[in-house]
């Protein structure tokens, strides 16, 4: 079993604090600091390396202690830099700065549509190019409890990890929403006890390091993001198991992220052909997460879907099936875990986050 971590090419510069650690690790004595952590060689070394790259003793001690970032960790950094760079390119109606990473934002100021959804959107971005960087960190035999394979090419593993990896060319769709809607709607007790259900698997699950924390607005923007990519496979062009998901939904940064990204990438550094990205247009885009959502309010397994809350491997999905919810897992950055429509599209006893979107379009007939 594989574990990897994927990247965006984002025109971000590091904060200076990674800058000087990365300064700080790359240099020649770092690894006796490291290797004589708290014995009496460490200071007089920490205290060289300090006054090499004019900063204090402290700050080469606290960079020994800080260790190697986890996994899960790591891939948290990495989408806070891409949530923020998506913001940034949110206000240009015509991104003109080229490179790897093209996003042109839209609004909903003219555009028609079931106002409850029409809310609930802050912005769109059409992103007209994209870069990913996927590396293979190692691998597992039998089972994610076994121990990791590392498959760590380069010379010096503990100051240089070098991993085989690809770069990938494509395009997308990103959709961020509206904080202070979600933020309400999280905080009804009935959503977070329904959250809470996935949230106490998680914590006894082999999976727990690898998955993301099943707050409210996670399930909610995941389950959205699979219902259109399903969607998108009678819109776009593209089958369902070429197209992908990244989720942005943490409420425990300062700035909480709420956002979804749809792409597709491939090999070709021509990248793609724009079927998907065309889509991104409000006009269009509107119609389509309406249609999404209609085509999972009936599940071919209901009433037993939807009122499950046990489904899936290890239990992870509540109300979601391969009738309703599930795509290809290569699609899904969970495998296919952490899915509920009850918390997307309502249910007995809990309000869903798009749940009045329906009732609205047919309301107006």
């Amino acid at each position: 079993m594989a574990e990897k971590i994927s990247a965006l090419d984002i025109p971000e510069e590091a904060p200076p604090s990674v800058e000087l650690a990365e300064r700080i690790r790359g240099h020649v004595y770092f690894a006796k600091v490291v290797a004589d952590n708290g014995g009496p060689q460490a200071d007089m070394v920490a205290e060289w390396i300090a006054e090499e790259l004019g900063v204090s003793k402290e700050t080469v001690l606290v960079t020994v202690a800080e260790g190697e970032v986890a996994a899960d960790d790591m891939l948290l950094d990495l989408k806070d830099g891409e949530w923020a760079a998506f913001l940034k390119k949110l206000d240009a109606v015509r991104d003109r700065e080229g490179g790897d990473f093209v996003v042109d934002g839209r609004t909903f100021d003219d555009v028609e549509g079931p106002e409850s959804l029409l809310r609930a959107i802050g912005g769109v971005g059409m992103v007209r190019r994209v870069r990913e960087v996927i590396a293979l960190r190692g691998f597992r035999r039998n089972g994610m409890d076994a121990a990791l394979i590392d498959v760590d090419l380069g010379p010096n593993r503990r100051r240089y990890p070098t991993y085989p990896a690809i770069e990938l060319f494509g395009e997308g769709i990103f959709i961020r929403f509206n904080e202070e809607l979600l933020g309400a709607w999280e905080e009804q007790p009935g959503v977070r006890a329904r959250a809470g259900i996935l949230t106490r698997r998680k914590e006894h699950s082999a999976l727990a390091d690898r998955l993301d924390t099943p707050e409210p607005r996670y399930v909610a923007l995941h389950t959205l993001a699979h219902l259109i990519i399903r969607r998108l496979a009678f819109e776009s062009g593209y089958a369902s198991a070429a197209l992908q998901e990244r989720i942005y939904a943490n409420s425990e940064r300062a700035d909480k992220t709420a956002g979804i990204l749809i792409y597709t990438a491939s090999g070709d550094s021509q990248g793609t052909l724009g079927g998907l990205v065309r889509l991104g247009e409000p006009s269009k885009l509107i119609p389509l997460i309406v249609a999404a959502l209609d085509d999972a309010d009936f599940c071919s397994n209901d009433p037993v879907c939807i009122e499950s809350d046990k489904q899936g491997a290890s239990q992870m999905n509540l109300s979601a099936c391969h009738g309703c919810a599930l795509v290809s897992e290569t699609s899904c950055e969970t495998g296919n875990r952490l899915l509920d429509r009850q918390l997307l599209l309502g249910g007995s006893d809990v309000k869903g986050l798009l749940e009045d979107v329906l009732t609205e379009v047919r309301r107006l007939g």
